[in-house]
């Protein structure tokens, strides 16, 4: 059974987030999303990582990355999701916080994304075992989603390959999900 998400810290600290039902998605773990945000938070190659930056939730299921990153001080969101009803969550979620002037909503797919504006942060978050992250990544950057130097944070299952041919600034296991952090190429 799902539990619902929460947002750890920040400005929302507390809020509990809708998830959607079923599973066709999988809200990232809270004590993923912690970790997640420690790292962001305190490593000295992720200065001012979070705070005033744009930030992109790919595959972003309840939104509760792109949100958590908001409340923490991010200056937007765009959150890409292809479900119908976790696109519906994710509009929820954004009215709860009163996030709308700061938040997009893109019902897209992340292999095949419209053009789109640069983000600094991206989070993936894909269903484990597919190879979606390389996939991704590649169609984002090809289509402007992903600025220069972007950090990069992909949540993969633990055994799942990662990527070839990047510098990992940081990888970090917890239970099923191995998230691995990186910066896009320059």
């Amino acid at each position: 059974m799902k539990t619902a998400p929460r947002i750890i810290a920040g400005a929302w600290r507390g809020r509990v987030l809708a998830a959607p039902g079923g599973e066709t998605t999988r809200p990232t773990a809270g004590r993923v999303r912690q970790a997640v945000f420690d790292m962001l938070m305190h490593a000295p190659w992720a200065e001012r990582a979070v705070e005033g930056r744009a930030v992109l939730d790919v595959f972003a299921g309840s939104g509760a990355l792109g949100l958590e990153a908001l409340s923490r001080g991010a200056a937007r969101a765009g959150f890409i999701e292809r479900d119908r009803a976790a696109l519906a969550v994710i509009a929820a979620n954004i009215a709860a916080c009163k996030a709308g002037g700061v938040a997009s909503v893109f019902g897209c797919d992340a292999l095949m994304p419209p053009r789109g504006t640069a983000h600094e942060l991206v989070f993936l978050d894909p269903p484990y075992g597919k190879g979606l992250v390389p996939l991704a990544v590649a169609a984002l950057g090809a289509a402007g989603w992903i600025a220069p130097g972007a950090l990069i944070v992909a949540e993969f299952g633990r055994g799942e390959e990662g990527l070839e041919g990047i510098d990992v600034l940081a990888v970090r296991e917890h239970g099923a999900a191995r998230v691995v952090i990186w910066r896009a190429g320059l």
